[in-house]
């Protein structure tokens, strides 16, 4: 009497090798992405000539050729900014302001900004500006 045996299975292809992939690739975006808030318009920086590069984190202050104001990528009127800037500086006295301004921005709009916050208790407020071409 003799016994049949099924045929072998082929194993089912495994889908770990795929997730390892996708995990990896989620990873290397969110080190090499940018988590700055962003401008709702266009805000070209000027091209700096010395300077090195700006720590992260921190508040940024964003102001449009135009005048026009977002604070973290949300348009604002200026009484707005100043209120949540002193309440983030109220909560942590050492952060960072960037101000981040069109390279065509008049720069009656931008001391202002600076003096305020400095009066507000800032203990650093800076300008975001671009690198230029050939480096520093």
């Amino acid at each position: 009497m003799r016994i049949a045996r099924p045929a072998p299975r082929t194993p089912p292809e495994t889908i770990i090798a795929l997730i390892d992939v996708v995990f990896f690739l989620l990873v290397f975006f969110m080190l090499i992405g940018r988590m700055d808030a962003t401008a709702p318009f266009d805000v070209t920086p000027p091209t700096g000539t010395t300077g090195s590069d700006m720590p992260a984190g921190g508040v940024t202050l964003s102001l449009s050729a135009e005048g026009a104001l977002a604070l973290d990528g949300v348009i604002v009127e200026m009484s707005a900014a100043e209120a949540a800037v002193a309440e983030r500086l109220e909560k942590q006295p050492d952060i960072l302001i960037r101000i981040n301004a069109h390279r065509n921005t008049e720069l009656r709009r931008v001391l202002p900004l600076i003096a305020r916050f400095e009066a507000m208790g800032a203990r650093e407020v800076v300008l975001v500006v671009t690198p230029p071409k050939g480096g520093p």
